[in-house]
């Protein structure tokens, strides 16, 4: 139980700092498209772009959690530490954007509200020519991006909130992937090697 205690306590301690580093790896990729391709943020290229790297930093993380702890965690087990992993980077990812657009670069959600919009009219007048669902659909997102670039603390909350569900459902998807119950004669390679000196 105690060996337990401590692999637990180590795989959760292993996804914190995992996941600030693949935060880091976030800030650094959202630095390097916003000052070298500006243009390239609000495309489709960027967010696949994202996604791949979120997948594979998510692969190589929770492996070398689960190697660390032995090479076996239950689904609970899993489940605590990808959610820690998985959380982490976003909250902090959502709080650096609002900082970079206050602090920083004051002039981040202007940019970004002009490439948003610029790509959701091409986008709807891809799929529609009624003019009014446009310009409805273009209010819509003007209004939630301005939430987004100067949130009030209960906005803050909110997509805090919804982010830490979708992460976790994603957490859930990820621990039943990456479970690997211990065998029921399964001996830690420790224990083997003290029953070897001890004969």
């Amino acid at each position: 139980m105690e060996n337990l205690t401590t692999n637990q306590n180590q795989a959760r301690s292993l996804a914190v700092t995992y996941g600030l580093i693949w935060a880091a790896v976030n800030i650094v990729l959202f630095l390097l498209i916003f000052y070298g391709m500006p243009s390239a943020m609000g495309s489709m290229t960027y967010s696949v772009i994202q996604i791949a790297i979120g997948i594979g930093l998510a692969i190589f993380f929770t492996l070398r959690i689960r190697k660390a702890i032995g090479g076996f965690w239950s689904f609970s087990e899993a489940l605590k530490s990808i959610s820690i992993l998985f959380i982490i980077p976003a909250v902090v990812m959502y709080f650096f954007t609002v900082l970079f657009g206050k602090f920083i670069e004051p002039t981040y959600a202007e940019k970004m509200t002009e490439i948003t919009l610029n790509a959701t009219t091409e986008m709807m007048e891809n799929f529609s020519d009624d003019q009014e669902v446009i310009d409805k659909t273009i209010a819509e997102t003007e209004a939630s991006l301005q939430k987004q670039f100067n949130p009030s603390f209960t906005d803050a909350l909110k997509s805090i909130l919804i982010s830490v569900v979708i992460y976790f459902v994603f957490a859930l998807i990820w621990a039943a992937i990456f479970k690997k119950d211990r065998p029921v004669f399964y001996r830690p390679e420790s224990e083997t090697e003290n029953d070897v000196n001890v004969g």
